[in-house]
């Protein structure tokens, strides 16, 4: 067993919980040299968050685990997938996608309150995202997330990150996200400083979010990685998915049984 019983519980009852050194040197070092690779051949959905008035570069691109061997040996194979599983507690599931992002020096671009849910052209109650730092991440810059948020039982309207605008101003399931004061005086906030060989394992709809790097000397990449149960299906939503995929035959309500989402199954 890669993940204590401890930290399965913590993680279904908070949505959050971190776990040291479980990511070998291999898979750290193959990881970054994709995402070297990654930021030089950007796939078609890529952004950049920090361009015009903002300082510094906050990159992100996703879904190119086709494209780079790295991200699909080590999402489908090996110590991430059988992690990803023990936390959900089932035996197999899908992988859905992974996900880039690189703050370099000196940006000061934030990554706002937000939950990934509503972004995601998915529907999927069990699931987790694991978030894997490339780089030392002090408490300064760390990620910060609103323990048991995930159980609140509510949707929040997605805000595109380059200008922390809602995407809609209303939209049936889903309400106005509370400003970011209120959520920054919640009492239930954890920040997770983590080293490679940690990561973060947190629930679609756990809010989180993360400082700018303005201060900060060193460059802050990270990948994360998600995962469903089998039971996870397609849906709409009144804005543009992130990632932006094709339906192709998939209709809202249809299992996510395609190419597209590669099945996982626990080794022991």
């Amino acid at each position: 067993m890669l993940v204590a019983p401890q930290d399965v519980e913590k993680f279904q009852q908070d949505g959050v919980v971190v776990l040291r050194n479980v990511v070998n040197q291999r898979a750290l070092s193959d990881l970054a040299q994709a995402l070297d690779d990654n930021m030089r051949s950007p796939g078609p959905w890529a952004n950049e968050y920090a361009a015009g008035s903002q300082h510094g570069r906050f990159f992100d691109d996703y879904v190119n685990w086709a494209r780079f061997a790295a991200y699909k040996d080590h999402a489908l194979v090996g110590a991430l997938p059988q992690i990803a599983l023990q936390l959900m507690n089932v035996n197999s599931g899908k992988f859905f996608h992974e996900h880039v992002l690189v703050k370099e020096p000196g940006t000061n671009r934030i990554t706002p309150w937000h939950h990934d849910d509503p972004y995601y052209g998915i529907d999927s109650e069990v699931n987790v995202s694991l978030w894997v730092p490339l780089d030392p991440i002090p408490e300064t810059i760390a990620l910060r997330v609103i323990k048991k948020s995930h159980r609140w039982g509510r949707r929040f309207v997605p805000r595109r990150f380059v200008d922390e605008s809602a995407y809609v101003a209303q939209a049936e399931g889903f309400e106005a996200l509370p400003d970011a004061q209120t959520l920054d005086a919640s009492t239930e906030i954890e920040t997770f400083a983590a080293m490679p060989g940690d990561l973060v394992a947190f629930h679609f709809r756990t809010l989180h979010s993360a400082p700018a790097t303005t201060l900060h000397s060193d460059r802050r990449r990270v990948i994360s990685f998600r995962y469903t149960n089998n039971e996870a299906t397609w849906a709409s939503r009144p804005w543009k998915t992130s990632p932006p995929l094709d339906a192709q035959n998939l209709k809202p309500g249809d299992l996510i049984n395609d190419q597209r989402f590669p099945t996982i199954a626990r080794t022991s």
